[in-house]
């Protein structure tokens, strides 16, 4: 199987999972766009250019390539939705031992996700 194909069906299946993520509030969006991005600058640049240029996604891989970047109304969202999957979790009584997964889970994404420098305004 051709390399270019194999990235093309990689940046597909990242693509796929982030529009997914997009209304699942325990899939994470960006990081799947952002492999997306990298597969198909590997295979396709007229996937990459339309996904790089999309209206809604394309600000937060740009910021990305530029400089690790994200904008601080992305990163507020995603500390948001990350305390409320936790208390959701809560509230339907998940086990203990979920709860602490979770925990560790998504407090280390969140520290990853504030501590990364400001982008410019998303």
């Amino acid at each position: 199987m051709p390399v270019r194909l194999i990235w093309m069906i990689a940046g597909l299946t990242a693509l796929a999972l982030a529009f997914i993520g997009v209304v699942l509030p325990l899939l994470p969006t960006t990081p799947f766009l952002l492999v997306a991005a990298f597969a198909f600058a590997r295979s396709s640049p007229r996937l990459e250019a339309w996904l790089v240029n999309h209206k809604h996604f394309g600000a937060l891989i740009r910021n990305w390539q530029r400089d690790g970047s994200i904008g601080m109304r992305t990163k507020i969202s995603a500390a948001i939705v990350m305390a409320l999957t936790f208390l959701l979790s809560f509230v339907l009584g998940a086990s203990s031992t979920v709860l602490i997964v979770q925990a560790v889970v998504l407090s280390c994404s969140a520290i990853f996700v504030l501590t990364r420098p400001d982008g410019p305004s998303d």
